[in-house]
């Protein structure tokens, strides 16, 4: 079971080049080693981002 909150947050650093809290570098996909929330989180970005 995932938690929506952390797949939000995780998304908006993703796409925001925020910070990774762990590395203090840039937060990429690559940095998520959970695979259902590497997942969950792809489908979210996939999502939220349609269009652009």
């Amino acid at each position: 079971m995932v938690n929506e909150v952390v797949v939000r947050i995780a998304a908006a650093r993703i796409l925001n080049k925020g910070l990774n809290p762990k590395t203090s570098q840039v937060y990429l996909l690559n940095d998520i080693t959970n695979t259902d929330y590497r997942q969950v989180i792809e489908d979210y970005i996939l999502e939220k981002t349609e269009g652009i």
